[in-house]
């Protein structure tokens, strides 16, 4: 098998380290809400979410140190931090612990980029690669939820875990707009230096 053969291959496997734990950390997104909105078990959302951040690195280390990169992996890893902002989104306004604004900033400035995708799909592209700063926003994002989360109740515990978790998440919420804002003008560049991608047809008619 040539070298283009292998790398091809490689890039569609599916059943990789990396993905077996993406998949799973998809997994807990349910637990997550159920936990949060049935039996108000925080402790243990609290756990999820820590296991979540943690298999957040994993995935992408073990990624890097087996050689296992693939297209469904680039996709995953993405989706998950999408799903766990917007579930700990949705779980914290339905407990009154955000306010609405907060609630809707974040699944407003996803929905902005998704719109993009068509527009990227014209010039061969199916989505852009992960921004540093867009990673930096969930990890801000990813701290301030479960600190905001332990902030609920009172005592000096509660009160240190709300203020850093606010302070987290104007950070985060800042950031991820401003990673919003690159992600659309690579979109624009893309537009701009890349030709429109013909169909197959078009190229036989």
């Amino acid at each position: 098998m040539d070298r283009v053969g292998a790398v091809s291959e490689e890039a569609t496997r599916i059943w990789t380290v990396p993905n077996v734990i993406s998949l799973v950390r998809l997994a807990g997104v349910p637990l997550f809400l159920w936990l949060v909105l049935g039996p108000e078990q925080d402790a243990v959302a609290l756990a999820v979410l820590m296991v979540a951040g943690f298999t957040d690195f994993l995935d992408g280390w073990l990624a890097r140190r087996l050689g296992q990169f693939s297209q469904l992996g680039e996709i995953l890893d993405p989706v998950a931090d999408r799903l766990y902002i917007l579930a700990v989104v949705v779980g914290l306004f339905l407990r009154d612990i955000i306010p609405w604004w907060v609630a809707l900033a974040l699944p407003l400035r996803d929905l902005c980029l998704w719109g993009l995708v068509p527009i990227l799909r014209t010039r061969g592209f199916s989505a852009l690669p992960v921004h540093f700063l867009g990673k930096a926003a969930t990890f801000n994002l990813l701290y301030a939820f479960p600190l905001l989360l332990l902030g609920e109740g009172d005592g000096v515990v509660a009160t240190l875990a709300r203020n850093f978790g606010w302070a987290f998440a104007w950070w985060g919420i800042g950031l991820y707009w401003w990673a919003g804002v690159l992600y659309a003008w690579q979109v624009r560049t893309l537009l701009r230096d890349t030709p429109r991608r013909t169909s197959p047809a078009a190229d036989h008619g």
